[in-house]
Protein backbone atom coordinates (compact mmCIF):
# COMPACT_ATOMS: atom_id res chain seq x y z
CA UNK A 1 0.00 0.00 0.00
CA UNK A 2 2.84 2.40 0.86
CA UNK A 3 4.30 1.95 -2.62
CA UNK A 4 0.92 2.84 -4.15
CA UNK A 5 0.80 6.00 -2.07
CA UNK A 6 4.31 7.02 -3.14
CA UNK A 7 3.36 6.41 -6.78
CA UNK A 8 0.30 8.62 -6.36
CA UNK A 9 2.33 11.37 -4.72
CA UNK A 10 4.83 11.30 -7.59
CA UNK A 11 2.00 12.13 -10.03
CA UNK A 12 1.13 15.34 -8.18
CA UNK A 13 1.71 18.59 -10.06
CA UNK A 14 4.63 20.75 -8.92
CA UNK A 15 3.95 23.57 -6.53
CA UNK A 16 3.05 26.82 -8.32
CA UNK A 17 5.94 29.25 -8.70
CA UNK A 18 4.12 31.69 -6.41
CA UNK A 19 4.22 29.18 -3.55
CA UNK A 20 7.87 28.40 -4.18
CA UNK A 21 8.61 32.12 -3.95
CA UNK A 22 6.54 32.45 -0.76
CA UNK A 23 8.27 29.43 0.80
CA UNK A 24 11.67 31.02 0.01
CA UNK A 25 10.40 34.31 1.45
CA UNK A 26 9.24 32.47 4.61
CA UNK A 27 12.79 31.25 5.27
CA UNK A 28 14.27 34.76 5.26
CA UNK A 29 15.21 36.39 8.55
CA UNK A 30 14.26 39.87 7.39
CA UNK A 31 10.82 39.97 5.78
CA UNK A 32 9.35 43.06 4.13
CA UNK A 33 5.62 43.59 3.56
CA UNK A 34 6.24 45.09 0.12
CA UNK A 35 8.09 41.99 -1.11
CA UNK A 36 5.35 39.62 0.06
CA UNK A 37 2.66 41.85 -1.46
CA UNK A 38 4.41 41.79 -4.84
CA UNK A 39 4.70 38.00 -4.78
CA UNK A 40 1.03 37.49 -3.93
CA UNK A 41 -0.28 40.11 -6.36
CA UNK A 42 1.19 38.17 -9.29
CA UNK A 43 -1.28 35.32 -8.73
CA UNK A 44 -5.01 36.07 -9.03
CA UNK A 45 -6.03 32.71 -7.54
CA UNK A 46 -3.87 33.26 -4.48
CA UNK A 47 -5.35 36.75 -4.01
CA UNK A 48 -8.91 35.43 -4.26
CA UNK A 49 -8.23 32.59 -1.85
CA UNK A 50 -6.49 34.87 0.65
CA UNK A 51 -9.28 37.46 0.67
CA UNK A 52 -11.96 34.77 1.04
CA UNK A 53 -10.13 33.33 4.05
CA UNK A 54 -9.52 36.71 5.67
CA UNK A 55 -13.22 37.55 5.38
CA UNK A 56 -14.41 34.33 7.01
CA UNK A 57 -16.23 34.45 10.35
CA UNK A 58 -13.30 32.80 12.09
CA UNK A 59 -11.33 36.04 12.00
CA UNK A 60 -14.23 38.32 12.85
CA UNK A 61 -12.93 41.52 11.26
CA UNK A 62 -15.51 44.30 11.52
CA UNK A 63 -15.17 45.55 7.95
CA UNK A 64 -14.64 43.67 4.70
CA UNK A 65 -11.01 43.05 3.75
CA UNK A 66 -10.49 43.97 0.09
CA UNK A 67 -6.75 44.23 -0.55
CA UNK A 68 -3.63 42.12 -0.08
CA UNK A 69 -1.98 44.95 1.84
CA UNK A 70 -4.84 45.09 4.33
CA UNK A 71 -4.77 41.31 4.78
CA UNK A 72 -1.07 41.46 5.65
CA UNK A 73 -1.68 44.41 7.96
CA UNK A 74 -4.43 42.55 9.83
CA UNK A 75 -2.99 39.03 9.87
CA UNK A 76 0.72 39.84 9.97
CA UNK A 77 3.40 38.70 7.55
CA UNK A 78 3.91 35.19 8.94
CA UNK A 79 0.25 34.34 9.26
CA UNK A 80 -0.46 35.62 5.75
CA UNK A 81 2.31 33.39 4.44
CA UNK A 82 0.90 30.36 6.27
CA UNK A 83 -2.66 30.91 5.09
CA UNK A 84 -1.54 31.47 1.49
CA UNK A 85 0.54 28.29 1.36
CA UNK A 86 -2.20 26.27 3.02
CA UNK A 87 -5.08 27.39 0.84
CA UNK A 88 -3.09 27.02 -2.38
CA UNK A 89 -2.05 23.47 -1.50
CA UNK A 90 -5.63 22.58 -0.61
CA UNK A 91 -6.83 23.90 -3.98
CA UNK A 92 -4.08 21.96 -5.74
CA UNK A 93 -5.06 18.67 -4.09
CA UNK A 94 -8.82 19.17 -3.98
CA UNK A 95 -10.57 15.82 -4.37
CA UNK A 96 -13.50 13.83 -3.03
CA UNK A 97 -13.24 13.56 0.77
CA UNK A 98 -16.30 11.33 1.08
CA UNK A 99 -14.47 8.56 3.01
CA UNK A 100 -13.94 11.02 5.86
CA UNK A 101 -17.54 12.29 5.67
CA UNK A 102 -16.40 15.84 4.93
CA UNK A 103 -16.45 18.33 2.07
CA UNK A 104 -13.60 20.56 0.92
CA UNK A 105 -15.29 23.47 2.70
CA UNK A 106 -15.26 21.52 5.98
CA UNK A 107 -11.57 20.82 5.49
CA UNK A 108 -10.79 24.50 4.89
CA UNK A 109 -12.84 25.56 7.92
CA UNK A 110 -10.96 23.06 10.08
CA UNK A 111 -7.60 24.32 8.81
CA UNK A 112 -8.58 27.91 9.55
CA UNK A 113 -9.89 26.97 13.00
CA UNK A 114 -6.62 25.15 13.69
CA UNK A 115 -4.59 28.25 12.93
CA UNK A 116 -6.84 30.33 15.16
CA UNK A 117 -6.49 27.84 18.01
CA UNK A 118 -2.71 27.98 17.72
CA UNK A 119 -2.81 31.76 18.03
CA UNK A 120 -5.32 31.78 20.89
CA UNK A 121 -3.77 28.92 22.86
CA UNK A 122 -0.11 28.34 22.02
CA UNK A 123 0.46 32.05 21.41
CA UNK A 124 -0.44 32.75 25.04
CA UNK A 125 1.97 30.08 26.32
CA UNK A 126 5.00 30.30 24.04
CA UNK A 127 5.04 32.78 21.17
CA UNK A 128 8.14 31.24 19.56
CA UNK A 129 6.52 27.82 19.53
CA UNK A 130 3.37 29.36 18.05
CA UNK A 131 5.38 30.62 15.08
CA UNK A 132 7.11 27.27 14.70
CA UNK A 133 3.96 25.11 14.59
CA UNK A 134 1.45 27.44 12.94
CA UNK A 135 2.04 26.30 9.35
CA UNK A 136 2.17 22.65 10.42
CA UNK A 137 -1.17 23.02 12.22
CA UNK A 138 -2.81 24.27 9.04
CA UNK A 139 -1.25 21.68 6.72
CA UNK A 140 -1.06 18.53 8.84
CA UNK A 141 -4.24 16.95 7.43
CA UNK A 142 -3.22 17.40 3.77
CA UNK A 143 -2.57 13.67 3.38
CA UNK A 144 -6.31 12.97 3.56
CA UNK A 145 -6.66 14.03 -0.07
CA UNK A 146 -4.32 11.25 -1.20
CA UNK A 147 -5.79 8.66 1.18
CA UNK A 148 -9.35 9.49 0.07
CA UNK A 149 -8.51 8.72 -3.54
CA UNK A 150 -6.84 5.48 -2.51
CA UNK A 151 -9.77 4.38 -0.32
CA UNK A 152 -12.21 4.96 -3.19
CA UNK A 153 -10.04 3.41 -5.93
CA UNK A 154 -9.34 0.31 -3.81
CA UNK A 155 -13.02 -0.28 -3.08
CA UNK A 156 -12.57 0.32 0.64
CA UNK A 157 -15.11 3.13 0.97
CA UNK A 158 -17.92 1.12 2.55
CA UNK A 159 -15.66 -0.67 5.03
CA UNK A 160 -13.82 2.56 5.91
CA UNK A 161 -17.00 4.54 6.58
CA UNK A 162 -18.60 1.70 8.57
CA UNK A 163 -15.64 1.57 10.91
CA UNK A 164 -15.77 5.35 11.41
CA UNK A 165 -19.52 5.17 12.08
CA UNK A 166 -18.90 2.46 14.68
CA UNK A 167 -16.91 4.99 16.70
CA UNK A 168 -13.38 3.90 15.81
CA UNK A 169 -10.82 6.70 15.79
CA UNK A 170 -9.92 7.74 12.25
CA UNK A 171 -6.20 7.14 12.84
CA UNK A 172 -6.94 3.54 13.94
CA UNK A 173 -9.10 2.95 10.85
CA UNK A 174 -6.35 4.30 8.59
CA UNK A 175 -3.76 2.03 10.22
CA UNK A 176 -6.01 -1.04 10.01
CA UNK A 177 -7.14 -0.66 6.39
CA UNK A 178 -4.27 1.28 4.83
CA UNK A 179 -1.27 0.63 7.04
CA UNK A 180 -0.42 4.32 7.11
CA UNK A 181 -1.88 7.49 8.65
CA UNK A 182 -2.67 10.97 7.42
CA UNK A 183 0.32 12.60 9.12
CA UNK A 184 2.74 10.14 7.52
CA UNK A 185 1.27 10.72 4.07
CA UNK A 186 1.37 14.48 4.57
CA UNK A 187 5.07 14.23 5.40
CA UNK A 188 5.71 12.21 2.23
CA UNK A 189 3.87 14.81 0.12
CA UNK A 190 6.00 17.60 1.57
CA UNK A 191 9.19 15.58 1.00
CA UNK A 192 8.19 15.28 -2.66
CA UNK A 193 7.56 19.02 -2.88
CA UNK A 194 10.85 19.70 -1.05
CA UNK A 195 9.28 21.79 1.68
CA UNK A 196 11.33 22.47 4.81
CA UNK A 197 12.71 19.55 6.86
CA UNK A 198 11.39 21.19 10.02
CA UNK A 199 7.83 21.20 8.68
CA UNK A 200 8.13 17.53 7.70
CA UNK A 201 9.60 16.51 11.06
CA UNK A 202 6.87 18.36 12.95
CA UNK A 203 4.08 16.56 11.09
CA UNK A 204 5.37 13.05 10.40
CA UNK A 205 4.69 11.52 13.83
CA UNK A 206 1.68 13.51 15.03
CA UNK A 207 -0.36 10.30 14.83
CA UNK A 208 2.30 8.43 16.81
CA UNK A 209 3.90 11.00 19.11
CA UNK A 210 5.96 8.43 21.03
CA UNK A 211 8.04 7.78 17.90
CA UNK A 212 8.77 11.48 17.42
CA UNK A 213 12.30 12.81 17.88
CA UNK A 214 12.75 14.39 21.31
CA UNK A 215 13.28 17.88 19.89
CA UNK A 216 9.91 17.78 18.12
CA UNK A 217 7.89 15.77 20.64
CA UNK A 218 6.16 18.59 22.54
CA UNK A 219 5.33 20.41 19.32
CA UNK A 220 3.83 17.21 17.91
CA UNK A 221 1.73 16.92 21.08
CA UNK A 222 0.33 20.41 20.53
CA UNK A 223 -0.42 19.54 16.90
CA UNK A 224 -2.20 16.34 17.93
CA UNK A 225 -4.43 18.23 20.35
CA UNK A 226 -5.22 20.93 17.79
CA UNK A 227 -6.05 18.34 15.13
CA UNK A 228 -8.34 16.53 17.58
CA UNK A 229 -10.28 19.65 18.62
CA UNK A 230 -10.51 20.96 15.05
CA UNK A 231 -11.56 17.68 13.49
CA UNK A 232 -13.11 18.56 10.12
CA UNK A 233 -16.00 16.09 10.53
CA UNK A 234 -16.95 17.41 13.99
CA UNK A 235 -15.30 20.81 14.33
CA UNK A 236 -15.11 21.87 17.99
CA UNK A 237 -17.93 19.47 18.91
CA UNK A 238 -18.30 18.38 22.53
CA UNK A 239 -16.81 15.00 21.65
CA UNK A 240 -13.82 16.53 19.83
CA UNK A 241 -13.15 18.95 22.68
CA UNK A 242 -13.40 16.21 25.30
CA UNK A 243 -10.86 14.10 23.38
CA UNK A 244 -8.55 17.09 22.97
CA UNK A 245 -8.67 17.90 26.69
CA UNK A 246 -7.94 14.28 27.60
CA UNK A 247 -4.92 14.30 25.31
CA UNK A 248 -3.70 17.57 26.83
CA UNK A 249 -3.94 15.99 30.28
CA UNK A 250 -2.09 12.86 29.15
CA UNK A 251 0.69 15.07 27.77
CA UNK A 252 0.81 17.04 31.06
CA UNK A 253 -0.10 20.30 29.33
CA UNK A 254 -2.11 23.03 31.04
CA UNK A 255 -5.84 22.54 30.51
CA UNK A 256 -7.28 25.94 31.43
CA UNK A 257 -5.57 28.01 28.69
CA UNK A 258 -6.78 25.43 26.16
CA UNK A 259 -10.36 25.63 27.47
CA UNK A 260 -10.33 29.43 27.26
CA UNK A 261 -8.96 29.39 23.72
CA UNK A 262 -11.60 26.88 22.60
CA UNK A 263 -14.37 28.95 24.16
CA UNK A 264 -13.15 32.09 22.37
CA UNK A 265 -13.03 30.22 19.08
CA UNK A 266 -16.52 28.80 19.61
CA UNK A 267 -17.83 32.29 20.33
CA UNK A 268 -16.38 33.53 17.04
CA UNK A 269 -18.04 30.71 15.14
CA UNK A 270 -21.42 31.39 16.74
CA UNK A 271 -21.45 35.13 15.91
Amino acid sequence: MFENILEKIETLPPLPQTIEEIENFRKKKDKEVEELTKIIEKDALVITTLLKTANSSLFGFRSKVESVGRVINLLGINFTVYVTISETINNLLATDLTPYNIKSEDFINASTASSNLVNLWVGKIDNDMKDEILLASILQETGKFILSELIISRGLLEEFTKKLESGMDVVDVERELLGITTSQVTAEIFKYWKLSDELINLIEYVDDVNKCKAEYKQKAQYLDIIKTACNASSLLSNKSIEKALKKAASYNLEIEPLKKAIQTLQDRLSD
